[in-house]
């Protein structure tokens, strides 16, 4: 599956060569050149639906990350100097956003792709702007222990990421993700999501090529996100991404549909206990 971080990658390399572009991410060409995907990916499909259906999570990509950008450099504005990415993959965040002094970033996956990553990193000379920790471990596994023996302190303020990771996530190990999570948020704690908007499987993982993005998904957001994530301690905010991409100067130009009524971004903050 992390295979498909590398796609995400391209696409962040298409927004970066953009003179409007909402990111900057310099390292993107070079994981997606690693991974075969640059200058091309693999040919369009003739049917104009399936086209509409990759430019529709390709502009997906470039919003969420410019949404977690934001969410990140706020929850540093606030003093947060732990950030934890939960299934990396290619995230650049460590070496391209700038970082107060002190800050820690635990990048969490299994260690196929942190070696992927580490090899082009190395070739690239590439210097982290924080101090950058990896942690190898499987989410389905007992990371939180990995985690802290690679120095995380639970007791101080984190801000969690969790981009394009949910869909790929059978409901009960979301659940005990978000469990997981919360063991590990002191008060004051951040965290962002991206969640499958309702009826994006049907739409998009139908017809999808096998092996790709969209035929592994499998989870879909809750009727009530903000009400979930508050079951789970949170105080959240949901976004669509129509709504974000128009406050970025990028509209979606197709008619909203009624999936888009929940919002996939998530922001959030922890609740106090008591």
């Amino acid at each position: 599956m992390w295979a498909t971080a590398v796609g995400v990658a391209r696409v962040r390399a298409l927004e970066t060569a953009r003179e409007d572009a909402l990111f900057r991410d310099p390292l993107a060409r070079a994981f997606a050149e690693a991974g075969g995907l640059w200058p091309s990916s693999p040919p369009l499909p003739d049917d104009e639906g399936a086209r509409r259906r990759r430019a529709a999570v390709s502009l997906s990509v470039v919003i969420r990350t410019k949404f977690l950008d934001d969410l990140l450099r706020e929850a540093s504005e606030s003093g947060v100097r732990q950030v934890v990415l939960l299934g990396a993959g290619m995230d650049s965040r460590a070496f391209r956003m700038d970082w107060p002094e002190g800050t820690r970033l635990f990048e969490v996956d299994t260690a196929a792709p942190l070696d992927f990553k580490a090899s082009v990193l190395r070739r690239e000379r590439a210097v982290a702007r924080c101090e950058r920790i990896t942690v190898a471990a499987d989410l389905r596994e007992d990371w939180p222990r990995a985690l802290a023996a690679a120095g995380h302190d639970a007791a101080a303020p984190t801000v969690w990421i969790a981009e394009g990771l949910l869909i790929y996530l059978p409901e009960d190990a979301v659940e005990l993700l978000l469990a997981r999570i919360g063991a590990q948020s002191a008060a004051g704690s951040r965290m962002g999501l991206t969640l499958g908007s309702r009826g994006a499987i049907e739409r998009f993982g139908a017809d999808a090529a096998p092996g790709s993005a969209a035929s592994l998904w499998v989870s879909e957001m809750p009727e009530d996100p903000v009400g979930w994530l508050a079951g789970h301690g949170w105080q959240a905010a949901c976004h669509t991404l129509r709504e974000r991409a128009a406050a970025y100067g990028r509209p979606v130009s197709t008619p909203p549909q009624l999936v888009e009524r929940s919002g996939g971004l998530v922001s959030a903050i922890r609740m106090p206990v008591g």
